[in-house]
């Protein structure tokens, strides 16, 4: 059985992405580093070369996260719109920011439209609004 989700548990941490990658450019980058402070002449040329691919694969790492989540914060964007739109027959306020937006979408229907007033009057974060959701409804098919 999946422990249920919560503000605590609702962040994912995947091992070879965020570890692994991430370590591994690392050493890369260290390793480049190191041996271009050696001060050879014959090891600065891959030394640069070594820095400079730990740094684009650091940049690829970046947008290979945030591609997928901003074309899930559009999705969320349109599923929490008509969520609100058949509970009250409106539209969400534009005056919602989408980072607002994307934390409703742990909060069940009798939380959702107290939150949405709450996060306009009280400009909550992201992070503020997840503390207040009192009955979590979890999103597990988010990347």
């Amino acid at each position: 059985m999946k422990q249920t989700q919560n503000f605590k548990n609702h962040t994912i941490f995947l091992k070879g992405f965020h570890g692994l990658l991430s370590l591994g450019i690392l050493a890369l980058a260290g390793g480049g580093i190191n041996y271009f402070l050696k001060e050879n002449a014959d090891t600065s040329y891959p030394a640069l070369l070594f820095i400079l691919i730990s740094v684009l694969l650091s940049i690829i790492m970046w947008y290979l996260r945030i591609f997928p989540l901003k074309a899930q914060d559009r999705a969320i964007r349109a599923e929490e719109n008509l969520r609100h739109y058949a509970l009250t027959g409106k539209l969400l306020p534009p005056k919602l920011r989408t980072s607002q937006i994307v934390a409703l979408r742990f909060a069940p229907d009798d939380e959702f439209l107290q939150l949405i007033e709450r996060a306009l009057n009280e400009n909550l974060t992201r992070k503020e609004i997840k503390k207040e959701i009192k009955n979590w409804k979890p999103d597990t098919y988010r990347v």
